[in-house]
């Protein structure tokens, strides 16, 4: 009953309770092309719509969960949320001509964001406050892209890049602090060998990635890099496809133990597929039923052409895969000549021996024989 009564029911930690927080990290592919082809089914107004519910639907489960939200375009990757404090601020004040800069922020003075977001009483104040820096970034973005930004494919390998940079920076600002101030106990870290334990029990990161472009070959080493590094920092990468064939991304999901699933046949259905495939995180996931890959495409892109190949060659030094045989010899990464031996040189025929008959002796072995032991006798 004292634990119920006291004040120590009332100055628990969220660590006593074994409530972990959880980061969630969103890439949008805002690539104006795809949504262009889906505008008909699936407009990027009503998609965003459906993700700020799934964004809401991961703040509301602790009070300790975060989220980051990035946008992947064709020539660049663009925070949406959290937006850099200073940039915005830099950019509206900033007269141009050197003078001095406007000081905006004091004297009780604010912008029309803040403004808005204070005057909101309809809505919690966390989830106004995503909601706006998400459709002002996104806004901002797409009015600022021209026709020479306008690709097929989407540079996602920059973004996942970002967001490991983000999670890392995050799952140190909650690791416990290193040093003690008990003698007995000098440091409270984790062994050396093991830099995740920390971050892992501390913070559960994942990142989930909403696809509408297919994978640009030539961006195969910096993403397979980024997904290694997701993968050895044991942080899952989620991806859902509305439109094209994300080869790299199903590669992505499979490497890092993530989910990946394709709603190609039916985007309308974007807030179904994101609050029953994805809105557990990897803990919930233990104990659920997952959705699984029928077939994982593991095909790579080559280094030399950036082709996606089914057979190639491969330096037993660098591991450098490429789709014909470089000039001279020689891997085109680190130098090594490349040992192929009887590669394309014709192969030998050699002829077929002949069975030999086997001779017949008195019909044993072969035709019987019907004539008889004196000759043909001649008319005479």
């Amino acid at each position: 009953m004292n634990r119920i009564d006291a004040s120590e029911h009332y100055n628990e930690s969220p660590s006593a309770t074994n409530q972990i927080p959880s980061l969630l990290t969103i890439i949008i592919d805002t690539n104006p092309r795809a949504w262009a082809a889906i505008a008909d089914q699936l407009p990027i107004s009503k998609a965003i719509a459906n993700l700020l519910v799934f964004v809401n639907a991961h703040l509301a489960f602790g009070n300790d969960n975060h989220v980051a939200i990035l946008a992947a375009h064709p020539n660049r990757a663009v925070w949406l949320y959290p937006k850099s404090p200073n940039t915005d601020r830099y950019s509206r004040n900033s007269n141009g001509d050197g003078q001095d800069v406007e000081m905006t922020d004091v004297d009780g003075q604010q912008d029309g964001e803040s403004a808005e977001l204070s005057g909101s009483a309809n809505k919690y104040p966390q989830f106004a406050q995503v909601e706006t820096s998400i459709l002002t970034s996104l806004r901002s973005l797409i009015d600022s892209t021209t026709p020479s930004d306008l690709n097929p494919t989407t540079l996602v390998s920059g973004a996942l890049t970002l967001a490991l940079s983000y999670i890392h920076k995050m799952a140190h600002a909650f690791e416990p602090s290193k040093t003690s101030s008990d003698p007995a106990n000098p440091t409270s870290a984790p062994p050396a060998s093991d830099p995740t334990a920390a971050s892992a029990a501390t913070l559960h990161s994942r990142i989930f990635v909403l696809s509408v472009s297919d994978s640009e070959p030539a961006q195969y080493i910096p993403t397979m890099n980024a997904v290694f590094a997701a993968s050895h920092a044991r942080i899952p990468i989620d991806t859902l496809s509305l439109y094209g064939t994300p080869t790299f991304l199903q590669q992505a999901a499979f490497i890092t133990g993530g989910t990946f699933l394709s709603a190609a046949t039916n985007p309308r259905g974007l807030l179904s597929y994101l609050m029953f495939g994805f809105l557990a995180d990897a803990e919930a996931r233990k104990s659920l039923i997952t959705p699984t890959q029928d077939s994982v495409d593991f095909r790579a892109a080559c280094f030399c052409h950036r082709n996606v190949v089914d057979t190639g060659f491969v330096c037993s030094i660098c591991l450098s895969i490429f789709c014909e045989v470089p000039e001279n010899a020689e891997c085109l990464t680190c130098g090594t000549k490349l040992a192929l031996g009887n590669y394309g040189a014709k192969p030998a025929v050699v002829p077929r021996k002949r069975k030999k008959k086997k001779a017949r002796v008195n019909g044993v072995g072969g035709r019987e024989e019907t004539g008889s032991a004196t000759g043909t006798p001649v008319p005479g």
